[in-house]
């Protein structure tokens, strides 16, 4: 009997799991004819794609290597670009579900050489509860008041000491004066460290570590790679006897930079070398994206003469108001400029100093009908949704007008990126925008020279933006 009952239980165990089983297959059917693989073609063998978005990435319009496909396969489509297979995303909605995944759908991916750059311990590269907690407490610290406050002072300060260097009919070259002033603003308020020798050095080493962030993942002695390497060890080491003297001395009471917050967190994860680490790419920003962005609105304010001119009233008017109660600018009065606002908006949203994101799909995906497969990369190019003539209006008019009383937090609109892994630096950019802009349109006039923008590796202005600037009166 009980060999018989023992049958019986095997018996029917079977028929469970393969009734379970047959469930399954058809539920996993049903779900493949729902979400299908989006239409596209992958090119070369290995290469795939890569050379011809290369070669569009390079041309005045970027964007012509989605819109081509667009035309054919939809919004959404799959390619092969550097080195991975791709579903690329040129919709709002769908962009906005990955970028409010979590590392159990999608983790960062990035191409080799800036993996290598940044480091396993990157807030780029981290996931989970450490990237959760260290994103907080440096986003927490950079939406503070008291930064806010610091900052609006250093801005003014380093402005007024640039601005004051600018003789009537001279050449100016904006974003390299961009660059200097938020640098320095950026690694005081992440390191402490004041302007001086150090700082020099500090930046030197930088840009030779930035340079290699889109290079040949090459380690070899002499190569762009290995440089850059090279440079980041000196910077970790400069950064870490900064640390050093920090655990050394009393804690203060008011953290007065981004490392000041780390070391007074009692988690054990936050290592000298997770903060070093993640110090040095936090300075990317200054280098690259608050830069460009000042740079790229006095490119577009200088093509737009009634912007400049409504941006100019603006801020002429804060200027004598604050000035007959005999009162200093707060941060709080540059961010209540609301057309100074819509500018730095429809600056961001023309310029796409952050053209998009690529992410791994950690298993299959599915979202409005397309199947992004477990193991591809998935891109979500921003520059084609904020270039969308479905969303915006003549789209590659430069607009500040269109954000009138219009919410920026919608999904049409992610030039900061977004979900967990939202820049916590965007109050601080925007601040430092609008301190830039009123110094410039109510201290001087300015004619800009022929320059244009280049859009690959990263955005920036080909001849640095010369403009002869004259003092008003």
């Amino acid at each position: 009997m009980d060999k018989l009952l023992n049958i019986w239980v095997a018996a029917s165990v079977i028929v469970v799991v393969t009734v379970i089983l047959c469930k399954s297959r058809k539920m996993k059917r049903r779900r493949t004819r729902a979400a299908r693989l989006p239409k596209g073609a992958l090119g070369w063998p290995l290469i795939g794609e890569t050379l011809e978005f290369v070669s569009c990435a390079y041309s005045p319009r970027p964007e012509s290597f989605m819109d081509k496909r667009r035309l054919v396969y939809g919004k959404v489509f799959k390619s092969h670009i550097f080195g991975s297979p791709t579903i690329v995303s040129t919709d709002a909605e769908v962009s906005r579900f990955i970028l409010q995944s979590d590392e159990k759908s999608f983790v960062p991916w990035y191409p080799k050489s800036l993996t290598e750059l940044m480091g396993k311990s990157s807030i780029l590269m981290i996931n989970g509860s450490l990237q959760k907690r260290v994103h907080g407490l440096i986003g927490a610290f950079l939406k503070s008041g008291n930064l806010k406050s610091q900052v609006t002072k250093d801005m003014q300060r380093y402005v007024q000491e640039t601005m004051s260097n600018w003789k009537d009919g001279h050449l100016i070259h904006l974003q390299d004066e961009a660059k200097l002033m938020v640098f320095q603003i950026l690694v005081k308020g992440l390191i402490g460290l004041e302007p001086g020798e150090e700082m020099q050095i500090l930046k030197q080493q930088f840009q030779e570590f930035i340079a290699g962030l889109m290079s040949l993942p090459v380690k070899l002695p002499g190569s762009r790679l290995y440089r850059s390497l090279q440079a980041k060890k000196k910077m970790v080491t400069l950064i870490q006897r900064t640390i050093r003297e920090k655990r050394m001395s009393e804690p203060r009471g008011t953290p007065g930079d981004v490392v000041d917050v780390l070391l007074n967190d009692s988690n054990d994860q936050l290592t000298d070398d997770l903060i070093s680490d993640n110090m040095i790419d936090l300075m990317i920003p200054a280098e690259d994206s608050v830069p460009v962005l000042l740079t790229l609105a006095a490119k577009y304010l200088s093509d737009c003469p009634l912007a400049l001119r409504q941006l100019e009233e603006e801020n002429m008017q804060l200027k004598k108001s604050k000035s007959l109660l005999g009162e200093t600018l707060q941060w709080t009065d540059y961010m209540s400029l609301s057309f100074t606002q819509d500018v730095i908006t429809e600056t961001l949203r023309m310029g796409n100093i952050i053209s998009g994101i690529m992410r791994k799909a950690m298993k299959d995906v599915e979202i409005k009908g397309h199947l992004i497969p477990k193991g591809w990369c998935v891109f979500a190019y921003f520059r084609s949704v904020h270039l969308d003539d479905d969303l915006y209006e003549e789209a590659y008019c430069f607009n500040p007008w269109r954000w009138k009383g219009k919410d920026t937090g919608t999904c049409g609109f992610t030039p900061f990126g977004g979900g967990r892994r939202l820049c916590p630096g965007l109050d601080l950019a925007r601040l430092e925008a609008s301190i830039f802009l009123h110094h410039l349109v109510t201290g001087f006039t300015w004619v800009a020279e022929e320059d244009h923008i280049v859009n690959f590796p990263t955005v920036r202005m080909k001849r640095r933006m010369p403009i002869r600037v004259r003092r008003k009166n």
